[in-house]
């Protein structure tokens, strides 16, 4: 057993791009992936590995967006667009504004914000909520590829050259036409504008159509709609910023968050920061991210789904927590603390393990428990 692990991360390291291996970020994660091994056949030599079936052997592996080749990008956007062009399941009695499967996603994160972004809901919900996404491009659009995440620090210093912003047609499409306006709006802090806001005007998504909310609209110059369930055609605006991604989403930043905070509480509580923006230094990868995407619907809590690189973003929100318990598996691939509210407030009770999470029209109920591990309960997958 010990060999054939060995055997495999040779191969693995060997597959990982040298760009993407030198990186602190990645050199942690297949620091990880040693370790979880290590602990799966401690597992196994005391009779407890339970009755999963899934190994890093047989695992689906997601990819960093640019280490996909040009056909591996196309194939994901069209299945992206598929899903925006087949029919709602959402009744549309209680959401008017529902006209496509993609809609659906939206309409829950809606429907759910203001339970899932709390301290004890906000990883596991999330995980689940990627994940069926992944699942519905597979099963309704055809699929063959698995999630991708976008790399914070990779394009930092520079997002809008980043594979996933470029504007190409293998990116997830560019910045919005250049609109004057007063910048985002996080809390009571706002952020410096950046050189878009308008209409997106390259790529595949550029003739998108946004149907949901927003309902708290980051970015100046943009009207609520509501409760966001009323039905509001538009384009899909971004202001994509670097004084953000320069700000909180370097390696170091990333780093820092996985190595410095030694629980569930802590680490959830640094890694969304303070989207009530009380002050810069409060904000943390979580916002930060959504923040460089900005405009409508990314800069909106709720209906921030309404931008399809949502999925990325979460997707290396779900990758960092995926490192973060790898360090120390036995601790924290079970570690949950925190209650149904955002910041507590109101006070409420804390979530546990066995309590369970649904994700409306898009899926059945599933305990907390089965989605700690992304290598059992309905899961298969780990990030390269």
């Amino acid at each position: 057993m010990l060999f054939q692990n060995i055997v495999s991360s040779l191969l693995l390291l060997a597959s990982i791009p040298a760009a993407q291996a030198s990186d602190p970020v990645t050199k942690l994660a297949n620091h990880g992936i040693e370790i979880r091994k290590r602990y799966d056949d401690q597992l196994a030599a005391q009779g407890k590995q339970g009755c999963t079936s899934c190994t890093f052997e047989n695992a689906a592996v997601r990819r960093e967006w640019g280490s996909l080749s040009k056909k591996e990008r196309k194939d994901y956007i069209d299945a992206v667009l598929c899903l925006q062009s087949k029919p709602s399941i959402t009744p549309r009695d209680e959401w008017p504004g529902v006209r496509t499967r993609y809609d659906d996603f939206v309409a829950t994160h809606i429907n759910q914000s203001m339970s899932i972004h709390s301290y004890g809901l906000f990883l596991t919900w999330h995980r689940y909520f990627v994940w069926e996404y992944e699942q519905a491009l597979h099963k309704e659009c055809g699929y063959n590829g698995t999630q991708p995440y976008w790399d914070w620090g990779a394009f930092a210093h520079d997002p809008v050259k980043s594979p996933v912003f470029d504007g190409s047609d293998t990116s997830m499409s560019g910045d919005g036409e250049y609109v004057p306006h007063n910048g985002t709006v996080i809390g009571i802090y706002t952020v410096p504008s950046g050189k878009g806001g308008g209409c997106v005007k390259s790529g595949p998504f550029k003739d998108m159509v946004v149907n949901l909310g927003p309902i708290s609209p980051g970015m100046a110059g943009i009207e609520s709609n509501g409760t966001g369930k009323d039905y509001n055609p538009r384009c899909l605006k971004r202001d994509i910023n670097p004084y953000l991604s320069k700000g909180w989403l370097k390696y170091s930043d990333i780093t820092r968050l996985i190595n410095k905070n030694d629980n569930h509480y802590w680490f959830v509580m640094k890694m969304m920061g303070s989207f009530m923006g009380t002050a810069p230094k409060d904000f943390n990868v979580h916002t930060a991210g959504h923040s460089v995407i900005g405009g409508d619907p990314g800069s909106d809590l709720f209906s921030s789904p309404g931008d399809p690189a949502f999925f990325l973003h979460h997707s290396q929100i779900d990758r960092t927590w995926w490192i973060w318990q790898n360090q120390k598996p036995k601790e924290r691939l079970y570690d949950l603390e925190g209650t149904h509210t955002i910041f507590n407030n109101p006070p409420s009770k804390n979530v546990t393990l066995d309590e369970s999470v649904d994700l409306g029209v898009n899926a059945k109920p599933r305990v907390i428990r089965t989605m700690m591990d992304t290598m059992s309960g309905p899961f298969c997958y780990y990030y390269q």
